[in-house]
């Protein structure tokens, strides 16, 4: 790597900018070499270059989403390369803001844990290049950016520079549904590392949820405003006064602004809501707080995989109310009879589309009070053990 950059740099003096400098830092083939493991990494020493992929099996299939495909043109022929503009001291690392970015779930899953597990061990020693760069999604997760980066993001759409690096990561490391397996990261940072990130990054004042002892527990309620919306939400809310909690009811509107809304998280004892992206700010809440998942009826395998498994990794407590059919709007209008009620797998068989039609974005929720009080008593104990009685 060392040769290849020195090569452009002295054919191109004339017109080269070098933009930083920087203090020592691990050598590079370290620290890129961290990325990769066993023939991939053979390959990276023996050549600079290896392609590493997270697919496992021939069956494993790959669909991209609104994101760019990325050319990469081998040119050994130094001379025939572009003239440097910019010579950069760092790695850089390339990235889509492309597919699902609007959902939170998808942002966090998808982009911003992979962001971490692929640069956190650059110690902000690298520079991001987002192809598919939407300028929103840049200034909303500013603060995470900034702290995984010292250097201004380069939007590849509108640069139109020649950037010159001394070495370069193409993608991100995903491992599994909002989670990180240390024993694959760089460094062997954990779950518990990234939220201390994001409470670095937030100033999140809250690391226990022993710390809000002394005055009443507070529940964060998500509202929904369409699918999946809780139907006597009014109802849901009264009941939980009188078990003795303070209840705020949030809607997805209100979340969008992470630099304040991760800090109303923070200090909340308690977050409940119906299967749904909303459930992603679990990862504000301080160590030992409770998620309460509302699981809708036909949504057991994906209300415990995206949200259940995960909140133990983040050292939160997790409990589920599922619904019994009568209390989905689904019986109301297919009927005891019909195989949406009677037989939910005939409907998942028929694809993805067909059943997401129906159980996502169809379904409402009428809560059992007398079955959800049960479930919020519960939670009331579990507070108890962590910051005691109020």
């Amino acid at each position: 790597m060392g040769s290849w950059r020195d090569g452009l740099s002295n054919n191109n003096k004339s017109r080269v900018i070098v933009d930083e400098s920087i203090e020592e830092m691990e050598p590079l083939e370290l620290l890129m070499g961290r990325l990769v493991r066993g023939e991939d990494h053979t390959q990276l020493e023996r050549t600079g270059f290896a392609c590493h992929t997270d697919l496992h099996s021939k069956e494993d299939k790959i669909t991209l989403r609104d994101v760019t495909p990325l050319q990469i043109i081998f040119q050994p022929n130094k001379t025939l390369l572009p003239l440097c503009q910019f010579i950069h001291n760092v790695p850089v690392l390339i990235f889509s803001t492309g597919g699902f970015t609007g959902n939170l779930f998808h942002e966090f899953d998808e982009t911003i844990i992979p962001l971490f597990i692929t640069s956190y061990h650059f110690q902000t020693r690298v520079r991001f290049l987002i192809t598919d760069h939407k300028t929103w999604w840049v200034q909303k997760y500013n603060r995470i950016l900034s702290g995984l980066s010292r250097f201004n993001v380069i939007n590849l759409a509108e640069d139109g520079s020649v950037h010159c690096f001394n070495g370069g990561v193409i993608g991100l490391k995903f491992h599994n549904i909002l989670s990180l397996n240390n024993t694959d990261i760089p460094g062997g940072y954990s779950m518990s590392d990234f939220r201390s990130f994001l409470r670095q990054t937030y100033n999140l004042k809250v690391n226990n949820v022993s710390e809000l002892s002394g005055k009443k527990p507070m529940v964060m309620l998500i509202s929904r405003q369409t699918s999946r919306r809780f139907m006597n939400e009014g109802e849901m809310v009264e009941m939980m006064k009188e078990v003795g909690f303070e209840v705020m009811t949030t809607t997805p509107q209100r979340m969008s602004n992470l630099d304040k809304f991760s800090s109303v998280v923070n200090l909340c004892s308690v977050i409940i809501g119906a299967h749904g992206a909303g459930l992603t700010n679990e990862v504000f809440l301080a160590n030992g707080a409770v998620v309460v998942q509302v699981v809708p009826f036909g949504l057991d395998w994906p209300s415990t995989y995206f949200f259940g498994k995960p909140a133990a990794e983040m050292e939160l407590q997790y409990l589920e109310y599922k619904i019994e059919a009568k209390e989905s709007s689904l019986w109301d209008k297919y009927g005891e009879n019909h195989p949406v009620i009677r037989d939910p797998e005939s409907i998942f068989a028929q694809g993805y589309f067909a059943s997401r039609a129906i159980y996502i974005d169809e379904q409402n929720l009428k809560i059992n009070l007398t079955r959800f009080r049960d479930t919020m008593i519960q939670v009331k104990k579990l507070i108890e053990e962590k910051r005691g009685s109020w």
